[in-house]
């Protein structure tokens, strides 16, 4: 079962997919990332709490697996964010999933909540009672991908602009320490992606919510990728947002039949699609489509289950040529 398409998309061949396993194309891991996970890496051993943003609209594609790696043993707070954005439902099955590890706390909020800023102060302290009994500075790192809302939770729990705020990824460019009430310092990080990412739909994802900057994928390729989902699991907001009388079963004709609606048509009267594809994103991305979740603990268990195909077929594909190789290194000093 192919990654993109593999819920609409059965017909094609799992072969090809597996022989072009998949680095996605995303042309975006900056220098000040790299750097930004050796300060991590450097800090981490005083850290008494990994505090990690996650799209509650794409909680396992947001979650960084370098941070995760990371933190390890540390207790964490999963913090679903932009959760008015998201299926209600969907994100409850998230946070049970989540909270299955004993030391994970979650939570979500929609950043603008200041009960919701106090409620991560006491989880903390829940989290970590010895010092919080002894009265002890307790320090707590905040983490997660680009344009997820930190700078913005970071100001609410500290109750004043203490982080710069912006729509674009990438605002945070430094490690910087906000001491709190209640004896917790928070260590605010830059917003940082990982150098590979393995899973197609993840990318898409990530590209989809704004994670990734526009430059980085193409707008059609990922309206088409968010088209195709949606057509099959929202396809009710479709409907109701463009003032549709039906829905087609493919992307294309979808993309055709909104273009036309919105007036996207350019010279000689084809529709434009990179400007019904950018109406599409941006709408998504703006919550105007109502709430939507992009993937379940399911979906990405499927997906995992594949990526561990492709890594075995792309093992034993290298195991192959390198056995061909010596073979052939072999024949040439017996002639």
């Amino acid at each position: 079962m192919p990654l993109r398409g593999a819920y609409t998309r059965q017909t094609m061949v799992q072969s090809f997919y597996m022989a072009h396993t998949c680095a996605m194309a995303i042309h975006w891991y900056p220098g000040h990332m790299h750097k930004a996970i050796r300060e991590m890496n450097k800090i981490l051993a005083d850290v008494d709490i990994v505090i990690e943003l996650l799209d509650a609209r794409l909680p396992s594609s947001s979650q960084n697996p370098v941070i995760e790696k990371l933190r390890q043993n540390k207790p964490s707070i999963k913090i679903l964010s932009k959760s008015d954005l998201a299926d209600p439902a969907t994100t409850s099955l998230w946070q049970a999933h989540f909270e299955q590890d004993a030391l994970v706390k979650t939570l979500t909020t929609t950043l603008d909540q200041q009960d919701k800023a106090q409620r991560i102060v006491k989880l903390c302290h829940t989290l970590v009672p010895s010092k919080a009994k002894a009265h002890l500075n307790m320090l707590v790192m905040i983490a997660g991908i680009p344009n997820v809302g930190k700078s913005t939770l970071v100001n609410a729990v500290s109750g004043r602009k203490a982080a710069k705020t912006g729509n674009e990824p990438a605002i945070t460019k430094g490690q910087q320490r906000i001491k709190l009430t209640e004896g917790i310092i928070l260590l605010d990080t830059p917003g940082i992606l990982w150098p590979k990412i393995e899973n197609e739909n993840s990318g898409y994802r990530l590209a989809a919510s704004g994670a990734i900057k526009d430059t980085a994928m193409g707008i059609e390729d990922v309206a088409f990728y968010l088209a195709e989902y949606l057509i099959m699991h929202y396809p009710a907001a479709l409907k109701e947002r463009y003032d549709l009388t039906s829905i087609p079963d493919a992307e294309f004709e979808f993309m055709e039949m909104m273009g036309a609606r919105r007036g996207c048509i350019s010279a000689g009267g084809r529709i434009d699609l990179e400007k019904a594809s950018a109406i599409l994103v941006n709408e998504f991305r703006a919550g105007m489509l109502g709430p939507i979740t992009l993937e379940t603990p399911s979906m990405i268990l499927q997906e995992d289950v594949i990526i561990e195909q492709q890594r075995q077929y792309k093992a034993a594909k290298d195991e192959e040529r390198k056995r061909k190789f010596r073979s052939g290194r072999r024949d040439n000093q017996v002639s």
